[in-house]
């Protein structure tokens, strides 16, 4: 098919190899588009296009030489089905659970991930969120700010991060960050993940629960998987306990949200960091009201040298397999 779109017709023209952007990246809002340029390729903007998607696709689906996907694009058998020419998704998201990985090995297409580009910043939003729930920093902040310390006297004490036991579930590249910072707080960490890692000394749980039940705190770190979905139910809240803290910085629905705001309400634990959501970008509005709630919108992965880091890595996957060399990050099934 023709396209109507003088643009279009110019970028089809063009001998540089295409990469669709299905949607905007976050990152491109944040420090611009021009980071994650080269001569070497293209981007076929769709979200630019005035076409219909399917009409975007169909007028390009042979040029189209690799993805860049984000996290609300999912890279789907449909979306993969109308591109028959595609060998490459980069991904600018921690996760990948947008992406259909047994189709893309099915069709021989290879998968770059963000490696290790955000695991810092991720894990230092993880230990502050922890931090701000125990000590109560975001609360009373919202206290002294209201004019409440004069007319009602000093604010209910927090408690000390040192000595707590900190469960983390998912032991990657962003938890074992967040258990090196914990460690140097004087935490004693354990951890659950789909197996034992050689590599460190932690006491390993293989049952979530067991860990909830030993651990002051659980941080959740892990990806969002068909088996991760729910992971955190009532059972592990309930093992967790009246005195227990959760944070995720993982994904939204690794946690039955339901019933952590009826935990929360109910007192049956003692408070939550939470940086991503079941129902993003609606929160559920019970976490409002509560001072031992401490929320941020999903940006744990977001700073400026994070990003500029996450432009020079998708820069140099998208160059490298466009020059028929190894990809710098390319993902492996475990």
């Amino acid at each position: 098919m023709a396209s109507t779109d003088p643009q279009e017709s110019v970028q089809e023209l063009s001998p540089l190899p295409k990469v669709l952007v299905p949607k905007i990246p976050p990152s491109f809002c944040i420090i611009g588009e021009e980071p994650f340029t080269s001569t070497k390729f293209q981007y076929l903007k769709a979200y630019e296009s005035p076409l219909p998607l399917d009409q975007f696709l169909a007028t390009h689906a042979h040029s189209v030489k690799a993805i860049l996907s984000t996290a609300s694009a999912p890279v789907t058998a449909d979306l993969l089905q109308l591109l028959p020419a595609v060998r490459l998704v980069v991904t600018t998201s921690a996760g990948l659970n947008q992406i259909d990985l047994p189709e893309c090995r099915r069709r021989g297409i290879a998968v770059a991930n963000v490696a290790t580009v955000y695991s810092a910043d991720v894990a230092d939003l993880a230990v502050g969120l922890l931090i701000d729930v125990l000590r109560k920093i975001s609360a009373s902040n919202r206290y002294v700010k209201q004019g409440n310390w004069p007319t009602r006297g000093d604010y209910p004490l927090g408690s000390k991060l040192g000595g707590k036991r900190v469960g983390i579930v998912g032991l990657g590249n962003i938890g074992y960050e967040v258990a090196k910072r914990l460690e140097a707080f004087g935490c004693c960490i354990s951890y659950n993940s789909r197996k034992k890692k050689p590599y460190v000394s932690y006491p390993f749980y293989e049952n979530v629960c067991e860990l909830a039940a030993n651990c002051d705190a659980l941080i959740i770190c892990c990806g969002l998987t068909d088996q991760t979905r729910h992971l955190i139910n009532k059972e592990v809240l309930s093992a967790l306990g009246k005195k227990g803290v959760i944070v995720n910085i993982g994904r939204g629905p690794i946690i039955d949200e339901k019933e952590m705001v009826r935990f929360l309400m109910e007192g049956k634990i003692a408070g939550a960091g939470l940086d991503v959501f079941e129902n993003e970008p609606d929160v559920a509005k019970e976490f409002f009201a509560l001072d031992n709630v401490v929320l941020s919108p999903h940006c744990a992965v977001f700073t400026p040298e994070s990003v500029k880091d996450l432009s020079e890595l998708v820069v140099g996957n998208l160059e490298a397999f466009f020059s028929n060399k190894p990809l710098l990050s390319e993902y492996v099934d475990e």
